[in-house]
C-alpha cells in the first residue's frame, strides 16, 4: 500500500510538472553571453586563415598498389607534382599540394589514399568534401554541389589535374554530384539540433527550473510535504524527457517530408542512445541547480556547461575546423558523444556495436551527477 502511495504520489507530481511546462511554453534565452561566445566559437572556425587546408579523398580500389604504371592521369600528377608522405609515424595523408597565393593565402591539399566506404563515412561526418576516383584515364570528382567549399576544392583541382595548367573553363563531363543519402549538410544538421534540443532543454527546463523556484521561496513550501527530493527530481527529469522526445519526433517528422531525410541505422539504438543523452544532460542539470538559488549566479552556471558544448561539439559544423589539439577534448564532450552517435545511425547506418560505449558513458555520466546533485540539493 506505502508503495503504490509513493508511486501515485511521484504519477501527480509528473503530471502537475508537465501542465505547468504546458501552460507556460516559453524559453528563456540570455540574450548577452550566448551570441558572443557564439560569434567567437564560429569565428575561431570560419575565419580566413593565411593558409586553408583541405583534405581529399583518393579511392585505392582504383589503383596500382604503386599507382606508376596504372595509366591514370590523376595518380600520375600526384605523384610527379605532389610531395610524398614517406613516414610510418601514423599520418594518414599521402600526398600534398600546395598552392602559393601571396594575395588570397595559401592552398594546401591533403590526399588520403582510402576505400569508397571509408570515403562516404568521413565525407557525411565533414571531415572531407570532394572524393577522387579514376574512370578509363579521366579523373571524376565526387561531391556535394550545394556545397560552395566542395565546389572551391574542385575549381582550383580540375585544371590542374586534368591538363596540367590553369585553364578558363572547367569541363564539367566527369563531375558526379553525388546524391548518396546522409552526404547533404541537412543531413549533418539535423541530428545536431535533435542532440542541441535535448541539452537545452534539459539545462534551461530543469536547472533554470529548480533556480527560479528556489529563488521564489517556492521549493521552500515543499519541505513540509512528505515528498521525497528524489521524486521531486525524477518528475522533473521525467517531464523534460518526455518533451525532449515529442519535440524531437516532431523535427524528424518535418524532416522526413520536407527533406526525404532517413534513418539508416538500428532505430532501437537511436532510441537507447537518444534516452542516454537525456539522462546524462538532465543529471547535469541537477547537480548545476541543486545548491544555487541566485538566478544571475544560475544563468552564468548554465552557460558555462552549455556553450563550450554548443560552440565546440559540431553542431552546425564539423569540429575537425579547430585546431588538432583540441579535437582530442571536444570528442569527449557530453554533447560530442551523443551528436556523433546520433549522426552515425542517422547517416552511416550505425548499430548496438558502435553506440554501446557512448550509451553507457552518457548513462554513467547522468547517473554520476544526478547522485551527487541530490546529495548537496537544498530546497531553500
Amino acid at each position: 500500500m506505502r508503495r503504490f502511495n509513493r508511486l501515485n504520489q511521484l504519477w501527480q507530481l509528473t503530471a502537475a510538472l508537465f501542465r505547468e511546462i504546458i501552460r507556460e511554453p516559453g524559453v528563456l534565452f540570455w540574450g548577452i553571453l550566448f551570441p558572443i561566445l557564439m560569434s567567437l566559437g564560429l569565428g575561431i572556425a570560419f575565419t580566413k586563415k593565411a593558409d586553408v587546408t583541405r583534405k581529399v579523398a583518393v579511392i585505392a580500389s582504383d589503383f596500382n598498389v604503386s599507382g606508376r604504371d596504372s595509366g591514370s592521369v590523376l595518380i600520375s600528377f600526384l605523384e610527379k607534382n605532389c610531395e610524398k608522405n614517406n613516414s610510418t609515424d601514423g599520418d594518414e595523408w599521402k600526398w600534398k599540394l600546395t598552392l602559393k597565393d601571396d594575395k588570397l593565402g595559401n592552398s594546401i591539399f591533403m590526399f588520403h589514399m582510402m576505400e569508397w566506404q571509408k570515403a562516404m563515412m568521413m565525407l557525411k561526418r565533414g571531415t572531407i568534401n570532394v572524393v577522387l576516383t579514376d574512370k578509363e584515364g579521366h579523373t571524376e570528382y565526387h561531391f556535394d554541389p550545394m556545397n560552395s567549399d566542395a565546389q572551391l576544392t574542385y575549381l582550383k583541382l580540375n585544371p590542374l589535374i586534368g591538363s596540367g595548367k590553369v585553364v578558363e573553363t572547367a569541363s564539367a563531363e566527369y563531375v558526379r554530384p553525388l546524391t548518396v543519402t546522409g552526404t547533404r549538410y541537412i543531413d549533418f544538421l539535423v541530428p545536431g539540433l535533435i542532440t542541441m534540443g535535448v541539452m537545452m532543454s534539459s539545462m534551461w527546463g530543469i536547472s533554470y527550473g529548480i533556480i527560479e523556484k528556489r529563488s521564489k521561496k517556492l521549493l521552500r513550501r515543499l519541505v513540509a510535504t512528505p515528498m521525497r527530493k528524489s521524486h521531486f527530481l525524477v518528475a522533473l527529469i521525467t517531464v523534460r524527457i518526455t518533451m525532449n522526445f515529442i519535440e524531437s519526433l516532431v523535427l524528424f517528422v518535418f524532416s522526413l517530408f520536407a527533406f526525404d531525410m532517413v534513418i539508416q541505422g538500428d532505430i532501437s539504438a537511436l532510441i537507447l542512445l537518444f534516452l542516454a543523452g537525456n539522462i546524462a544532460f538532465a543529471g547535469l542539470a541537477v547537480f548545476v541547480s541543486s545548491h544555487t538559488s541566485n538566478t544571475e549566479v544560475g544563468n552564468g552556471l548554465i552557460n558555462f556547461v552549455v556553450m563550450p558544448m554548443m560552440v565546440l561539439s559540431g553542431i552546425f559544423f564539423s569540429y575537425h575546423n579547430f585546431p588538432d589539439w583540441s579535437l582530442p577534448v571536444i570528442q569527449k564532450l557530453p554533447l560530442t558523444i551523443l551528436t556523433d552517435g546520433i549522426r552515425s545511425i542517422f547517416n552511416e547506418g550505425a548499430g548496438y556495436n558502435e553506440v554501446t560505449i557512448p550509451i553507457l558513458i552518457l548513462t554513467a555520466t547522468g547517473v554520476f551527477f544526478f547522485t551527487l546533485g541530490l546529495k548537496i540539493f537544498k530546497w531553500n
